[in-house]
């Protein structure tokens, strides 16, 4: 999507329809502006208010443009950055099939909210029919935003687009069935990747044997139950080489079926999402490539699907991780913080400057957060508060939780160093605890995207998420190293 920003709508554009915002406190304020013949009669004819997401067609009222709709945002003083999605998918469904090319008069909404507008317009013109036999017809490719002030630049725009090509990568990845995409499928796509920009990226794909020789024994427990072998996959963004990396590792369980510890049979076709950590670091990866943000970064996917059969892990097996450190298995279900703890200790041969793990990891996170936000842990206040305001930026918003050391002791166990699982009290923080183990050595953050990865229902599909709140902290980043 191309994404254009002026100060008035031109009489020689070549958009086909015209969408303006409308606020229920001054719902005139289009006529002034625009001349729109007999639009104050037509107002109180058709009782239009102005409230939210409330629409009036006006065909052939503007002598630019044939098409032109007022969209009521109800009392611009008071609209919150949630109900912008809601507006944005009226907007992009009334025109996706319909037009190249539309205009939005922003002018009513506040200034402060027209970069995240923008976002979610991008988020609603997304789709996925690849195994559809009758494909989408989608022709909206521009969008021109009309508004007398704003504080939306050039910039801005730049990233946007670039939120939106990862963020349609990962959903594309999340959306993909499992019999598609597997382990391998995830470290082709990064090589596809570095060959679409090879002067930004380099990738490095590990295979079973060399996951052995490193001794990730924690990893091969959950990828030797399948026939699809895993992959450790690595793509290092260098367009700043000489700064220490952030790293982002993504737990790209391709399938969980639970392994031995067998999950129900309901729903379990939504387990193929359980890559969705990997597939968000993958579309910020991409994200990146397209904006050409001068940083460092590093992406790690830990990618593996999780099966029962005669070479599975059994509950109670002891493996002894890269690090050192024995894992007692007592759930083979338990088996994201199983991939990532390896990962995690390979990682350190990059000197991080700071490392963030994402991951479907608990059930018990969508539990206390429910799919609004994602959860967030770390014992580093300063970067707790770093990664809430890009949230709160992108409005991709995390809530802290807690990583105390009193939570460890629930992971111990008689005959190893410690388990996987702690009980059934607190399961998304003592799955975070368990990654502390592991991260001892740098800056690190833990983010539970189990909530908020996917939807369900009706709507059933990958979201994306956390692809523009990783982008956004990036970008605050390069922003503040200036």
């Amino acid at each position: 999507m191309k994404l254009t920003i002026n100060t008035s709508f031109s009489a020689s554009t070549s958009s086909q329809s015209l969408f303006i915002l409308v606020d229920s406190e001054n719902a005139k304020q289009a006529q002034e502006t625009y001349k729109i013949n007999d639009l104050n009669s037509i107002i109180e004819d058709t009782q239009f208010k102005a409230s939210l997401n409330e629409t009036l067609p006006l065909i052939g009222k503007l002598t630019q443009v044939t098409q032109c709709t007022l969209v009521g945002i109800d009392k611009a003083s008071e609209i919150k950055a949630a109900k912008l999605a809601k507006i944005a998918q009226t907007i992009i469904k009334a025109s996706q099939k319909k037009f190249q090319k539309i205009s939005i008069d922003i002018s009513a909404l506040p200034t402060e909210l027209h970069y995240l507008f923008a976002l979610n317009l991008t988020q609603a013109a997304y789709a996925y029919d690849e195994f559809k036999s009758k494909k989408n017809e989608f022709t909206l490719e521009n969008i021109e935003f009309i508004a007398t002030q704003s504080s939306l630049t050039a910039e801005q725009i730049t990233l946007i687009e670039a939120v939106q090509k990862g963020q349609n990568f990962a959903r594309d990845l999340g959306n993909c069935p499992p019999n598609i995409c597997f382990p391998e499928y995830l470290a082709e796509q990064a090589r596809a990747l570095a060959a679409e920009f090879p002067e930004l990226l380099q990738v490095t794909v590990l295979e079973e044997q060399q996951l052995a020789d490193l001794g990730m024994h924690a990893f091969l427990a959950v990828s030797k139950g399948s026939d699809r072998p895993g992959r450790v996959i690595t793509l290092e963004y260098k367009a700043n080489p000489d700064q220490a990396p952030i790293v982002l590792v993504g737990k790209g369980v391709t399938f969980d079926t639970g392994g031995i510890s067998l999950k129900p049979g309901l729903g379990m076709d939504e387990m193929k999402f359980d890559m969705c950590g990997s597939a968000s670091v993958l579309g910020t990866i991409r994200a990146l490539c397209e904006a050409k943000l001068p940083i460092h970064v590093v992406g790690a996917i830990a990618a593996a699907e999780n099966m029962p059969s005669g070479h599975a892990t059994r509950p109670g097996d002891i493996v002894t991780t890269m690090s050192g450190q024995t894992v007692e298995i007592l759930n083979t279900d338990a088996e994201g913080r199983l991939v990532l703890c390896d990962t995690l200790t390979y990682i350190k041969r990059f000197n991080p400057a700071l490392v963030i793990d994402i991951a479907t990891l608990t059930g018990a996170c969508v539990v206390a957060l429910g799919s609004v936000v994602s959860g967030l842990f770390t014992p580093d206040d300063e970067l707790a508060e770093e990664i809430t305001a890009a949230g709160h930026t992108a409005f991709d918003r995390v809530w802290r939780m807690p990583v105390y050391d009193d939570y460890q002791e629930q992971l111990d166990s008689p005959f190893a160093d410690i388990a996987n699982i702690g009980g059934p009290k607190a399961g998304a923080v003592t799955a975070a605890c368990f990654l502390q183990r592991f991260t001892r050595d740098y800056r690190w953050a833990h983010l539970d995207i189990a909530g908020t990865a996917w939807n369900s229902g009706a709507n059933k599909g990958a979201t994306g998420r956390p692809v523009p709140l990783l982008m956004q902290l990036i970008a605050n980043r390069v922003q503040k190293n200036g």
